[in-house]
């Protein structure tokens, strides 16, 4: 089971996660102080750069529009999906033992107070915001049921991994499955986010 190569590279990800996660917050906090201290002239420069909700229109280009409904049909099927997800976790963790996760570090909904935006472009930040932390936060209660019930790799190479995908076992390891799987599913209760 052990790994120490991919188990490096695992840190050193979680690692530069982190450098980033840090270095965007402390980009957030200038644009915070920069908003302390130049409120009403920010305010102004936001009313500058907004464009007019008949004007946005006027010159969004057709097919975008054309596209607009299909895309906010996603909607009711994305909160079905959210209801179903977060009610699977609320009754299935507590049973496996396993650490919950916490849907508001996933869906970040913050864009939308920017002044510079119009109606229609805030509602879609509201949707990307939205819809992006659901497939996050899915994604990562999925891989936790994933550890707890089938914590094996795939014989081929995936495209995108969870972060729980490193600790699985090898493809086609009988032994080290039957061995390690308790191990495995008891780790899920101390997940720290």
């Amino acid at each position: 089971m052990e790994n120490s190569k991919i188990d490096a590279i695992v840190e050193q990800i979680k690692a530069l996660e982190y450098e980033l996660e840090v270095e965007a917050h402390k980009e957030y906090e200038k644009f915070n102080c920069e908003i302390s201290k130049k409120r009403e002239e920010l305010l102004a420069m936001y009313k500058n750069d907004k464009e007019g909700i008949f004007k946005y229109l006027a010159t969004a280009p057709l097919p975008f529009m054309l596209t607009f409904p299909i895309i906010w049909s996603v909607l009711l099927p994305v909160l079905i999906l959210d209801l179903f997800v977060t009610v699977y976790q609320a009754i299935c963790f507590p049973v496996y033992k396993i650490t919950k996760v916490k849907r508001s570090d996933y869906i970040i909904i913050d864009r939308h107070r920017l002044g510079y935006l119009n109606i229609i472009e805030k509602a879609n930040c509201i949707y990307c915001g939205y819809v992006n932390g659901l497939i996050g936060y899915v994604s990562e209660v999925a891989g936790r049921t994933e550890q707890f019930w089938c914590p094996i790799r795939h014989a081929s190479r995936t495209k995108s991994i969870h972060r729980q995908y490193p600790r699985f076992l090898k493809y086609g390891d009988g032994k080290d499955y039957h061995k390690n799987l308790d191990k495995l599913r008891e780790e899920l209760r101390y997940i720290k986010e």
